[in-house]
């Protein structure tokens, strides 16, 4: 299972990579594992307002429908558009292709308050 040191984690599975002031998010590989085949993505409309913690997204599997938590606080600023075609990326490349939505930050010091790559690891049992 793979947990990239690049990236941030949240104890709901979703990774952050951070690029200047804007957070690119996406599910973990251990997720999309659990959820196996994802066969569509719900994504956030661009321009909305996002809080931590909060679901804005969801990803339905031929076993279930997760609800996705934006990690961070902020305003989406792009989002996924491939994945309305071809939401497998998700289980393909989570964390390249299959990345969900961009977030302009409003809250930086939030990074804080996600798990390191080590933690994460330790909290999925890796």
């Amino acid at each position: 299972m793979s947990v990239p040191k690049n990236l941030k984690y949240a104890k709901s599975h979703e990774w952050v990579r951070v690029e200047g002031d804007t957070a690119v998010v996406g599910i973990s590989d251990h997720a999309q594992r659990e959820l196996t085949d994802i066969v569509y993505v719900e994504l956030p409309p661009v321009g909305d307002r996002i809080e931590a913690s909060k679901e804005c997204a969801v990803v339905e599997s031929v076993k279930a429908a997760s609800d996705i938590y934006s990690p961070v606080t902020g305003d989406v600023v792009a989002v996924n558009e491939e994945l309305s075609r071809t939401p497998e990326l998700v289980n393909q490349d989570p964390y390249g292709k299959g990345w969900i939505f961009k977030v302009k930050m409003s809250d930086l010091p939030e990074l804080g308050e996600l798990m390191t790559p080590n933690d994460y690891a330790a909290h999925i049992g890796a």
